[in-house]
């Protein structure tokens, strides 16, 4: 299908938010937005700056796996100067704006698998990757990355894993690009906002987590468990419910149903 291009002045034109969005950079092709985006906030881009690329040629997902972004999905990153007490929730922000965002374009109803993935029947749609700058006791910068496969047929790309989807797949229509991505920064903007001014933003994304009460496997470098997922922390942290009934805090790592690849 068709794509439609995107520019700075038809994002940001009367988005209405209030931090985010406020400078939009818009390139037709990227390597990835976050390399973009981290040069933006080394040199002191205003807070919420967003970089958005009609197609990634090198984008990443987390632990250095490799992301694919052709035309017809969306790739941006926003540059953002949070509280250091507020950088655990950014990925609960970034989730729930995805998955709000899908809601209000298609009436679809997406859900949240820990800790970074957006789904839609089952499959992944969405993926989040937060980088960030630390000192002792300051954020030099945060950024939010985030991959939406809005138009594109997962067939087409036999690279893709197997559970993966798109927004037109599962809405069979083709969605707008630019009414996704408009209402994706409306949301980040609510969202970062109302959880920077303490509003808390974790019942919610606890509410939509499809992984909780689900045998999984959970794994990272050097280590896999196996257990039940029984909550989560406000920190983003997944509690494990191990077989000899201890309790396991995991902050970081990746997270299958028993059952499933």
């Amino acid at each position: 299908m068709p794509v439609r291009e995107l520019s700075a002045a038809l994002i940001s034109e009367g988005l209405d938010t209030r931090l985010l969005g406020r400078r939009v950079l818009y390139y037709p092709r990227l390597r990835t937005t976050m390399d973009t985006a981290r040069r933006e906030a080394l040199r002191g881009t205003p807070d919420g700056t967003v970089v958005v690329a009609g197609e990634q040629t090198a984008g990443r997902g987390r632990l250095k796996r490799t992301w694919l972004s052709p035309r017809g999905n969306l790739a941006l990153s926003v540059v953002l100067y949070p509280e250091r007490d507020h950088v655990h929730s950014l990925t609960m922000v970034a989730s729930v704006a995805a998955a709000r965002s899908i809601e209000v374009v298609t009436g679809l109803a997406p859900e949240l698998k820990w800790p970074n993935d957006v789904l839609l029947g089952g499959r992944k749609i969405c993926g989040i990757l937060v980088e960030t700058s630390l000192r002792a006791d300051r954020v030099d910068y945060a950024i939010v990355g985030i991959g939406v496969n809005v138009n594109l047929e997962p067939a087409a790309f036999p690279e893709l894993p197997p559970a993966t989807t798109s927004v037109s797949r599962e809405a069979g229509r083709e969605v707008s690009r630019l009414d996704l991505l408009r209402s994706l920064l409306r949301e980040l903007d609510r969202l970062y906002l109302a959880e920077s001014a303490g509003e808390a933003v974790y019942r919610e994304w606890r509410d939509r987590l499809v992984t909780l009460g689900k045998p999984v496997r959970v794994t990272s470098p050097g280590i896999t468990l196996e257990g039940t997922a029984e909550s989560v922390g406000p920190d983003g942290s997944l509690l494990l419910r191990l077989p000899d009934g201890t309790l396991e805090r995991v902050l970081a790592a990746d997270v299958t149903l028993r059952g499933q690849t």
